[in-house]
């Protein structure tokens, strides 16, 4: 039996990917053929989710195995075959390749062709850039770092106001430093 899944990114409206994969195939073998369909790094972590038909994460298919609650089961690519979880068309997944700022494609499992077998996945479909594997944050975003005005290049004077309150600082609590010892470090 052969599955026919379709990838797609929100990322970029021309994407799209589709794979032929054998059904008793394992997640992890299907994983290595999305990141060769898309030319990504294979060392890079990722994962999959079970989703349900509004693309709510249901259950984790991880890349290695992990701790989990004693009532929670645990799936992981190389020992889990695609169709021991998958069985109807029109199931979805989230595959996510960047772990960091959790990015991945859209899967959906569109057709079960009964009675074929594949030699290896293929891909039948190829359209459109994957987008980038990995983004790194936008560090000004995720911190307050002062950043000079985009207008005149220099800080306003406001970037530290909620950091420290210069009312609070005590200048005798401050002990000189001994230049001499300063010496050594040179």
């Amino acid at each position: 039996m052969i599955y026919r899944f379709v990838l797609l990114s929100d990322e970029d409206d021309f994407f799209k990917r589709e794979i032929h994969i054998n059904a008793d195939a394992t997640f992890f073998e299907f994983r290595d053929a999305i990141l060769k369909s898309v030319n990504y790094d294979a060392s890079e972590m990722s994962t999959f989710y079970l989703c349900d038909s509004e693309w709510e994460k249901e259950l984790e298919i991880s890349l290695f195995e992990r701790e989990t609650g004693y009532d929670e089961d645990s799936y992981v690519m190389d020992k889990t075959r695609l169709n021991d979880l998958l069985s109807e068309e029109e199931q979805q997944l989230f595959f996510v390749f960047d772990m960091l700022m959790e990015r991945g494609f859209f899967v959906q499992l569109v057709e079960i062709i009964p009675g074929k077998s594949l030699k290896r996945p293929v891909v039948t479909e190829s359209e459109g850039d994957a987008p980038q594997q990995t983004s790194m944050p936008d560090l000004n975003e995720l911190t307050n770092i002062a950043t000079p005005s985009a207008s005149t290049g220099e800080f306003d004077g406001n970037e530290f106001d909620d950091a420290v309150d210069l009312d609070d600082l005590d200048p005798d609590s401050f002990s000189p430093v001994d230049e001499s010892s300063l010496e050594d470090l040179y």
